[in-house]
């Protein structure tokens, strides 16, 4: 028989390749474009920071203007090893000569729009044969100047991949054998379904890619239609040892995959990811909704402020017994903290464990009360008359609750002289 009563019981999901997988944050490149906000050079340096304190591996950026060179000498000059700090460039020798001239870059991708629409009508080239010339051109250029590389298939699940990516794959493996090659599925069209048919495929590219001996493989999943954190995992999956994430999504149109998504996902569900530290999480999230004006929905994954809120009966009574009957994952995890709340559909269990909180803090001892005491019920009548007779909308707060603990509990005890309740720690 199998038992599952705590988080330590659930099993966890084996990948498996059995690969260890790494994350390249594209917050601060693919990010910053998202529409509608400024990530000025101290935004910067503060998602760098947490990127270094949950682990993660690389972090990449543009090096094309005094402000994005600003932002990475802040960063080098807090001497982390990690993220490493990689660069981003077309395919072309003079972008790449942008990245060679920063001091301490050895890494940078280089962008290869693969699909027909990309070639010829954003990049108008004269077809696929001068837009293989130019990748295949500019991932030698690199290697030459000493740069390890990574290249960004844009545009990928658009595009003919036996006739023109395989075999451009096939000839930047010969250039760069450690090339990473990232699979960047623009505009979200892939799947992560193994039996679905070319070129949404996810699984199937990567499966294609390994066929051709690519040892390095990154997703880079756009959530046009909200599959890009599916898709992301079903890489993995298949044996993508990369992915490109940003913090929240962030990015143009839709955006792309959480990078918080992923790392829960990874250190909670998958075997062997105790690498990552998640603790962050929950206030990076409150720094980038109020210093970057992303206005993150209450019901947001990970994030949302309810996440750990809990109001019905059923669900408040659950929590106070054991966390694990509704939370999926305990919020000390992120660094969130669990909130009850009271509202129109609160039982007597959350009003009695609220009471006992507001006690505490009025009489600053350890105070038992019974869910059947006479004075939970009226509290509780009361609360109900708010939204049966005046409309009330909102759940009521922790002040609120305090004035009816000092009516139905304080005052009959100055009035009766009486004792009402256990005392079980009278120490301050």
């Amino acid at each position: 028989m199998v038992v599952y009563k705590t988080y330590d019981d659930l099993p966890k999901i084996s990948l498996p390749f059995g690969q260890e997988v790494f994350i390249s944050d594209s917050t601060i490149r693919d990010g910053s474009q998202m529409p509608g906000i400024v990530m000025k050079r101290k935004h910067k340096l503060k998602i760098y920071e947490f990127l270094h304190n949950t682990g993660i591996e690389k972090l990449e950026t543009f090096v094309y203007n005094k402000r994005d060179l600003d932002a990475i000498s802040d960063m080098q000059d807090l001497g982390y090893e990690y993220p490493e700090i990689t660069g981003w460039s077309r395919a072309l020798p003079a972008d790449i000569d942008f990245v060679l001239d920063v001091d301490g870059i050895e890494e940078t991708g280089i962008l290869m729009s693969v699909s027909d629409s990309h070639i010829l009508d954003k990049m108008q080239l004269s077809g696929r044969e001068e837009a293989y010339n130019r990748y295949v051109n500019a991932l030698q250029y690199a290697v030459d100047h000493g740069l390890r590389t990574r290249a960004h298939l844009e545009d990928m699940t658009r595009a003919d991949l036996h006739e023109f990516v395989y075999p451009l794959v096939h000839e930047m493996m010969e250039i760069d054998p450690d090339c990473i090659i990232r699979v960047c599925d623009t505009l979200g069209l892939s799947v992560p379904f193994a039996d679905a048919c070319e070129p949404y495929n996810l699984p199937g590219i990567v499966d294609g890619l390994r066929e051709l001996g690519v040892k390095n493989i990154e997703t880079h999943v756009h959530d046009d239609f909200g599959l890009s954190v599916s898709s992301t995992l079903a890489g993995f999956l298949h044996g993508a040892n990369w992915t490109s994430l940003t913090f929240l999504g962030i990015g143009e149109r839709a955006g792309n995959a959480e990078l918080e998504k992923i790392l829960l996902f990874l250190a909670t569900r998958v075997e062997g990811f105790e690498k990552y530290n998640l603790s962050g999480i929950t206030k990076f999230a409150e720094y980038i909704g109020h210093n970057i004006g992303i206005r993150i929905p209450r019901n947001k994954s990970v994030v949302g402020r309810n996440v750990f809120a809990h109001e019905s009966g059923i669900h408040t009574a659950g929590v106070i017994r054991n966390p694990f009957t509704y939370e999926a994952y305990p919020p000390e995890l992120i660094g969130a903290k669990r909130q009850l709340l009271i509202g129109d559909s609160s039982g007597r269990e959350v009003i009695r464990h609220k009471v006992e909180e507001a006690l505490h803090e009025l009489m600053h001892v350890k105070i038992s009360v019974e869910k059947s005491d006479p004075r939970i019920a009226n509290i509780q009548k009361d609360i109900q008359r708010l939204y049966d007779e005046e409309q009330r909308v909102s759940c009521i707060s922790d002040e609120e609750l305090t004035r009816y603990v000092e009516k139905y509990f304080m005052l009959d005890m100055i009035v009766d002289g009486e004792e009402l309740f256990d005392i079980e720690d009278a120490g301050k």
